[in-house]
């Protein structure tokens, strides 16, 4: 079976394409654990992204999945595209199952990741927006959102390797890591990305959000994917401690849209919402996936602001940033 490197990714492009190999340009792009992601310039064609599932993550801690996610991948993106606000999904091109790997349109050349700007301290409360949008698209009602049953590759890389493992560093907590994982195994109401991160959304020129990376989606419990998103502005919060207010001003807006595009009677969302919150940000400082740009100052006031988020959640997400704002000041 083909593993992809630049060499065998421009070789393969050509024989694909039936060019030759030495005018096409490839490059392997960074920060992901799970794939290998290559961007190839073709002559006479816009670039295209070619990414290719990983049997074993690229973490220090042994983490392994089944390569096979990389089919839902392409089959939320096949679905997901032609009903999301123009230009937030990238376009499948072509798909190889043989070799556990596909081909879809790109971004920008220069388009940065949202995580990019973020720790940059660039804030759009545009792009919040359009992430609530689209993650509202998530909770509509689709008969086909059902065909992303199973919650074995979720299990494999969110529930082991972030709570699990965390609450085997803080067993005192277990009992509260065990609720999160029973309501996202059983709070069945939604599209759920589980991965949905401000390094998976890449910021067109507008600025646009282009959402990448589908291949932990299933029909699941929504919340976690708010809580996911919120614990990144949280995050680097403690990070950029001058930009607090507005991360937290970033995060409101985000959630705030998303409240008010669903329908009534989703008051099960907010406390949720905050249970994921809390262990996630454990997890992201004790999990096998940690943060790699907090300091280890930062790693503490992680550590314990999350450990008294879980023990003491408040009753809205306001009031975690509330309690965060005030964290700064003891």
């Amino acid at each position: 079976m083909l593993t992809l490197d630049c060499s065998t990714a421009q070789h393969y492009l050509a024989e694909h394409f039936r060019l030759p190999a030495a005018s096409i340009k490839v490059r392997e792009l960074p920060g992901g654990v799970s794939n290998l992601v290559f961007r190839a310039s073709l002559p006479g064609l816009p670039d295209l992204i070619l990414k290719q599932s990983l049997a074993k993550l690229r973490v220090a801690e042994d983490w392994f999945s089944d390569r096979s996610r990389i089919f839902r991948e392409i089959d939320a993106l096949s679905l997901l595209a032609p009903l999301a606000p123009p230009g937030a999904l990238p376009q499948v091109l072509f798909a190889d199952k043989s070799n556990y790997l596909f081909a879809m349109s790109a971004a920008h050349p220069d388009a940065p990741t949202w995580k990019q700007q973020l720790l940059a301290g660039e804030i759009h409360l545009s792009l919040a927006a359009q992430a609530a949008h689209l993650h509202a698209l998530f909770f509509q009602s689709n008969p086909a959102y059902h065909h992303f049953s199973g919650l074995d590759l979720f299990d494999q890389l969110r529930l082991d390797p972030y709570y699990r493992f965390a609450a085997s560093r803080h067993p005192d907590l277990q009992p509260h890591f065990h609720r999160a994982i029973e309501q996202a195994r059983t709070q069945l109401r939604a599209l759920t990305h589980g991965d949905f991160s401000p390094k998976n959304f890449l910021v067109n020129p507008g600025p646009t959000l282009l959402s990448i990376d589908y291949e932990v989606i299933h029909f699941g419990d929504p919340s976690f994917d708010a809580a996911f998103l919120l614990n990144h502005f949280l995050l680097k919060a403690w990070h950029n401690s001058q930009s607090r207010a507005h991360y937290a001003a970033l995060a409101l807006h985000y959630w705030q849209t998303l409240l008010a595009l669903l329908p009534a009677g989703q008051c099960w969302l907010e406390p949720s919402t905050i249970l994921h919150l809390g262990c996630l940000h454990l997890a992201r400082v004790d999990g096998k996936s940690p943060v790699e740009y907090l300091r280890p100052n930062e790693i503490l006031q992680v550590r314990r602001f999350a450990r008294d988020l879980i023990q003491n959640p408040p009753r809205t997400v306001a009031e975690v940033f509330e309690m965060q704002a005030e964290a700064f000041h003891e």
